[in-house]
């Protein structure tokens, strides 16, 4: 039970935003009481917590997945990138706004158990393009990391990035962009230059 109505709230925050969608509507669209929501979920903001944490561990499946496959650490990183928004229903509804803004607490949490998730496949992904040449032999791999992650988490930031003036989508393609010219060798920009003339 806890995983229908998780899998419900999770399909309709990302397409709706936390803030609109209610426990009726979550309810309603599950055919059944409040109050059987409720019994798993006393309120709203553990739903949301429940939600966020359930949605992050999709993520990371889906980035294992594609850790696990035989692409160029390159290419590796856009199709992580094309995945995690797909997952996140093209963040239509911005959830990492809406969770930084009305749920700050949960975003925190989110923030940190993310960093400590993909830490790992990032370390990885830069060690390997180093040894395949698609990576500078001189980067600093944790320090690289940190930047990458750091960056990435700031392309939410309201206050950064406020959504009225940015285009999330189209922030985190210039991001990727500017993370990959920094690191490679000239092997690795014709992979960049290809991935992007797509």
């Amino acid at each position: 039970m806890k995983e229908k109505i998780l899998q419900k709230a999770s399909d309709l925050f990302l397409n709706l935003g936390f803030k609109s969608v209610t426990m009726d509507d979550i309810a309603h669209e599950l055919g059944m009481s409040k109050k059987t929501i409720y019994a798993h979920y006393p309120t709203k903001l553990k739903l949301v917590q429940a939600t966020t944490f359930f949605v992050l561990d999709k993520v990371n499946e889906t980035i294992c997945k594609v850790c696990s496959g035989n692409q160029n650490p390159i290419e590796e990183i856009f199709t992580i990138k094309s995945m995690v928004k797909d997952l996140l229903k093209g963040e239509k509804s911005s959830p990492h706004y809406q969770l930084q803004k009305y749920y700050p607490r949960v975003y925190k949490q989110l923030k940190e158990k993310h960093f400590e998730l993909i830490n790992h496949c990032i370390t990885e992904n830069l060690q390997r393009g180093i040894n395949e040449g698609y990576y500078r032999e001189d980067i600093d791999i944790d320090l690289i990391t940190k930047f990458y992650l750091n960056g990435n988490m700031s392309l939410i930031d309201i206050e950064l990035f406020p959504q009225e003036k940015y285009n999330l989508s189209e922030i985190k393609e210039a991001f990727m962009e500017y993370h990959i010219r920094a690191i490679s060798t000239e092997k690795g920009l014709k992979i960049l230059s290809n991935i992007l003339s797509k």
